[in-house]
């Protein structure tokens, strides 16, 4: 696959920013059993007939659908990239992406899969950038899935369709990301998608196209959220790039809101009804978690430990990878339960299906500074909470 610069909308990402990004091969690996190990080379076929082969990497294939087995998943969204070597990036402004870069390497061995988030490397439309990012996450991502979200900095642009008609992304319009990246979308440019792991359902939205009621996009989240059989995958987990739930950064604040705008109001039914467990955003450059929250109200009180029937979606933003830290409005909600304003990551453990973990780490040293577990069986699934279960009368 190869892609032009008269693929790109705007300047500086078909002018000065454009960079020929040459061939990008994906490979298709079939039929593999759940949890063996594979190991792989990729090779060059040249002229002469003869094959210059990369280093040996490996990677464990994922469990089947539904099974009962240790399961991590890190999460975070806007990290970028930095010069190891400590030289000044363009406004210095993704200088924490090295120590959480550092900190999954370190801990490879105890991670299964990565979900970034949105706001993948801040190119603003100069390609040679993306090549400097592929570099430093390659550790990580020629190991386990990397799976990618679109962002603000990856999609928007005036006139390309896009929800927002900001310059974020340099005129790039999602090209690179959708092309560099491959997620198991049904169409690559709207860029949402649902993957299974184990015993984790993830449904990834994209804040960059509309998601409101009668778009396409609500539909997909609807059907992710509705079609996951609970008894199998019991820990649902919506993930997106701006934060449709609640943050209490100060750019929501001056806008006289805790969220994206017709955010939450579109999704809180859906997330209520199908029992989301944990929603997850990045875009505020830092680290927030809500008690169990629905419609402005803590349903269930902040906790390090929850237990028995759902209650409601506990919302963390954790968009603290890399790039330059946002603040937090002085007065805080009722709902805002933790906040660590500091570069970070989340990391999800399934146990079982019974028991869930959410710890929120920090990436100078990789100490944990949050966390809460979620004890929960089937039948606690199944159980009637708010709006999520069918309205009943005298009649019915």
């Amino acid at each position: 696959m190869v892609f032009y610069y008269d693929f790109t909308t705007g300047p500086p990402a078909r002018t000065v920013g454009w960079r020929d990004p040459g061939f990008i091969h994906t490979s298709f690996f079939k039929d593999l059993w759940p949890n063996l190990k594979y190991t792989y080379r990729i090779g060059h076929r040249l002229f002469n007939g003869q094959i210059v082969w990369g280093r040996q990497n490996s990677f464990k294939a994922p469990p089947y659908p539904g099974e009962d087995s240790l399961q991590r998943v890190v999460i975070f969204g806007d990290l970028g990239k930095a010069e190891i070597d400590g030289s000044n990036e363009y406004n210095d402004f993704e200088r924490g992406s090295i120590n959480t870069t550092y900190q999954l390497v370190k801990d490879l061995k105890n991670i299964d899969m990565v979900m970034h988030i949105g706001d993948i490397c801040y190119a603003s439309g100069y390609l040679s950038q993306w090549d400097q990012f592929t570099a430093q996450v390659e550790p990580i991502a020629s190991t386990v899935p990397y799976m990618v979200a679109s962002g603000n900095h990856e999609r928007d642009w005036p006139g390309s369709g896009s929800f927002y008609g900001t310059l974020d992304s340099g005129g790039e319009c999602g090209v690179p990301a959708q092309n560099m990246f491959y997620v198991p979308a049904e169409n690559r440019e709207q860029f949402w998608y649902l993957t299974d792991y184990g015993m984790f359902r993830f449904c990834v939205a994209n804040t960059e196209l509309d998601w409101r009621p009668g778009t396409e996009q609500y539909k997909f989240i609807e059907h992710c959220l509705s079609s996951v059989d609970r008894q199998k995958q019991p820990w649902l987990i919506f993930l997106a790039h701006r934060v449709l739930g609640y943050s209490s950064a100060t750019f929501y604040g001056a806008e006289g809101t805790t969220e994206e705008p017709m955010g939450r109001e579109s999704l809180q039914l859906l997330w209520q009804k199908y029992r989301v467990d944990i929603a997850m955003y990045g875009h505020v450059h830092g680290y927030e978690r809500t008690c169990p929250v629905y419609e402005n109200v803590c349903v269930a009180k902040g906790s390090d430990r929850y237990s028995g029937a759902f209650t409601a979606t506990t919302h963390v933003v954790v968009g603290g990878g890399g790039a330059s830290l946002a603040e937090y409005t002085a007065e805080r909600a009722r709902w805002s339960h933790a906040q660590d304003l500091d570069y970070g990551f989340a990391k999800l453990t399934a146990f079982n299906h019974t028991t869930l973990l959410m710890e929120y780490k920090r990436s100078r040293d990789g100490s944990v500074r949050d966390s809460f577990t979620v004890s929960r069986d089937y039948r606690d699934v199944l159980a009637c909470g708010v709006d999520n279960c069918a309205a009943t009368t005298m009649a019915s």
